[in-house]
């Protein structure tokens, strides 16, 4: 079975998903790794990767273990090896990338059950989220929508392409096939101007970054009131209330 490998407490699940379960559980993972905020100087002057420390590159196989599918070609993997157990080179880490990993994770133990499409990338639940705002099916918990038209809430995602997807934006999706792209999870809306998002696998870590919003709290959009060029934003993913 796909969740053979979920705790009773997240299969069952013993409490409702909620937007405070995901939200309190990715805060808790960016404890984990020693609370770090976005920092490319401090990311240059590391000797060692967060993902390969003791104690984290297990946690990292957890993400994987649990938040993918039970049979899932990548589950094996942890922070510094391969499904076979052999350590791979830092510098060949891109190939075992874990920020979808992480949020499947997050998701999973929060208790969204067969409602979120678990997955190794990012562009799946982009896809599948936009299946969901188009109508064409109400399976998943997340729903697509425009970065100009709604405020990102805590539980939420927020997504951007990235590489030669970086240009791709929410009226080309849903794609045929899957494309490079990252999602945080946002964790706190509460200062104006400005939000919190959590993300895996940020400068080899779980990482916190304050990402500048509308007066409205809409994220900019290439065009928009408020401009960074870190983020070029192509959606954000809606925690859906209720069940389908």
């Amino acid at each position: 079975m796909p969740d053979a490998h979920v705790p009773p407490f997240a299969k069952k699940p013993y409490e409702a998903f909620s937007r405070a379960a995901v939200v309190a559980i990715a805060l808790r993972e960016w404890r984990l790794f020693g609370q770090p905020m976005d920092d490319p100087e401090g990311e240059a002057a590391r000797v060692v990767k967060p993902e390969r420390e003791e104690g984290l590159w297990q946690r990292i196989g957890e993400y994987w273990w649990l938040g993918l599918n039970a049979g899932s070609y990548e589950s094996a993997w942890t922070g510094k090896h391969d499904g076979q157990g052999r350590v791979f080179p830092p510098d060949q880490d891109g190939e075992y990338a874990w920020s979808a990993a992480f949020v499947s994770y997050v998701f999973r133990i929060a208790g969204a059950g067969p409602r979120f499409p678990y997955s190794a990338d990012h562009a799946v639940y982009i896809n599948a989220a936009r299946e969901v705002s188009l109508g064409r099916t109400n399976r998943w918990l997340l729903s697509a929508e425009r970065v100009q038209d709604y405020a990102p809430r805590p539980g939420d995602l927020v997504c951007f392409g990235r590489a030669s997807a970086r240009g791709l934006r929410y009226q080309d999706l849903p794609t045929p096939g899957l494309f490079p792209s990252h999602c945080d999870i946002v964790v706190d809306t509460g200062e104006p101007g400005s939000i919190k998002v959590i993300g895996g696998n940020v400068q080899d870590a779980v990482t916190m970054n304050i990402v500048p919003v509308t007066p409205d709290g809409r994220l900019a959009t290439p065009d928009g009131t408020v401009l960074d060029t870190r983020f070029p934003w192509m959606t954000v993913l809606r925690v859906l209330d209720g069940t389908p």
